[in-house]
């Protein structure tokens, strides 16, 4: 990939459509959940991920990637930037393709390692402001 925005647009055009939420909950006042909410209207099966494993958006909840029965393709990650790195790490052995950090979530260390490993990344960026930017 040439640029942050060739992985952009790949993630959100060519990587499978199943995404994980990490730090999604039925809060309505959350990000997540309006962003979840975005990315169903484009196509996207979200797969929230928070200990309560609430569902949300109509999607079962899981406490943790690893007790997801099925491959996820993204993990979005809604945690503080001290604790994105291990879901990174969770993510590169769960088997998806990407990881997506959320606004305001950094760890440059966890982007090496995830892009060491293979897959796409994007830190700092929200695909429900990117996807309609698309076109």
């Amino acid at each position: 990939m040439n640029s942050e925005q060739d992985t952009i647009r790949k993630i959100l055009t060519e990587t499978g459509d199943t995404w994980a939420v990490v730090g999604l909950s039925s809060n309505e006042r959350r990000a997540a959940y309006g962003v979840a909410a975005v990315l169903q209207r484009y196509g996207k099966r979200i797969v929230p991920v928070h200990p309560k494993a609430e569902t949300v958006h109509g999607e079962q909840g899981y406490p943790s990637l690893d007790a997801i029965p099925f491959k996820v393709d993204v993990v979005d990650v809604f945690v503080n930037s001290e604790l994105a790195g291990d879901i990174a790490d969770q993510a590169v052995a769960a088997g998806a393709e990407a990881v997506w950090f959320q606004l305001g979530v950094i760890d440059d260390a966890a982007y090496e390692r995830t892009r060491a490993a293979g897959l796409d990344m994007v830190m700092d960026r929200c695909p429900a402001i990117e996807i309609p930017r698309l076109g």
